[in-house]
């Protein structure tokens, strides 16, 4: 019985960004904030596209059910958008604390100097 299940692959050198570099050659990538910045930022688009994209679905959701005076839609059109919210909260939140481990440790995350 084979015990050694689990396999080493260097993900830099599988990571293949186009058909001549992988990922261990990219010079966007020569320093763990560099790589955490590039993914933050897409983070935080994505976030606030999710963001305006609920605060939209749930604005449409309580104005119909006003309309149709339900309260359950009126309630349901309530929840997403305090949802919304809090997750802007959330990320807002999290944008500062990056901010302050930034000057606390001298590391820039979102802005990387190559």
């Amino acid at each position: 019985m084979n015990t050694n299940l689990l396999a080493q692959v260097d993900i830099g050198k599988e990571w293949i960004l186009n058909p001549t570099q992988t990922i261990t050659g990219a010079s966007q990538f020569q320093t763990p904030g560099a790589l955490i910045s590039i993914i933050l930022k897409n983070v935080y688009v994505i976030a606030g596209i999710l963001l305006f994209a609920l605060m939209i679905l749930g604005g449409f959701s309580f104005i119909q059910g006003s309309g149709e005076k339900d309260p359950k839609k009126t309630g349901k059109g309530m929840k997403v958008i305090i949802a919304a919210l809090k997750g802007f909260l959330i990320i807002f939140a999290s944008y500062w604390i990056i901010q302050i481990i930034e000057i606390i440790t001298g590391m820039k995350i979102l802005n990387p100097v190559p």
